[in-house]
């Protein structure tokens, strides 16, 4: 992990940390897809019940229908069957269109509430997430090409004194302005070593210029 172009810590606790969110937003992600998938299902069965629905009647309506065919050839009482038996078929295939009309409207409704259920609690997670972890991977790769250059060095080593507190600072020199001003390199690269850890960046990882 130590490339720039590898959006991920060098240093152990970053490290963890981010492996440890990654994870939970895995977790939490496939629990609201499930949820969503539940939630789809359900719906579903409405839309089933409506191309059964649709399906039966067409059926009924088709069977009426033929039946008041055949009442046609019955002598004299023929028209008095049949026409019975088309108006039921009508009414059959009303009944069939309305179960149609429920299983597009249900099929419909059933990704709508899923998505409904299962998106928001996601992307209330993942934005943020994806946000911070867009933000450190800009800055690491800032900071490790800053890094590669001596006037990026002394960049970081700056920032470091504007930044970092001043136990740190004294650590690595009793003197760290004085140091900075006089280009001591050992102590640039010490400040520059404290800017990139508190970017997540452990500096035996990087390649120092000279």
């Amino acid at each position: 992990m130590r490339s720039r172009w590898v959006p991920y810590a060098t240093t152990p606790g970053r490290l963890v940390w981010q492996l440890v969110s990654d994870v939970l937003v895995i977790i939490w992600t496939v629990i609201w897809v499930m949820v969503g998938a539940a939630v789809h299902s359900a719906v579903s069965t409405i839309a089933a019940v409506g191309r059964q629905l649709n399906d039966g009647a067409a059926g009924v309506s088709e069977n009426l229908d033929s039946a008041g065919n055949r009442a046609d050839d019955v002598p004299l009482i023929g028209d008095s069957l049949a026409g019975p038996l088309r108006a039921a078929s009508e009414a059959a295939l009303d009944i069939a269109g309305a179960g149609h009309s429920l299983d597009t409207t249900a099929s419909w409704l059933a990704w709508v509430l899923a998505l409904a259920v299962a998106a928001p609690p996601v992307l209330a997670l993942l934005m943020p997430w994806l946000f911070l972890r867009l933000r450190f991977a800009r800055r690491k790769w800032t900071v490790v090409t800053l890094a590669s250059t001596a006037a990026g060095e002394q960049l970081l080593a700056l920032r470091a004194l504007a930044n970092r507190p001043l136990a740190k600072l004294a650590a690595v020199s009793t003197d760290p302005v004085g140091a900075w001003r006089q280009q001591d390199r050992v102590a640039i690269r010490g400040l520059a070593a404290l800017e990139l850890r508190s970017s997540g960046i452990r500096a035996a990882g990087i390649r120092w210029d000279g």
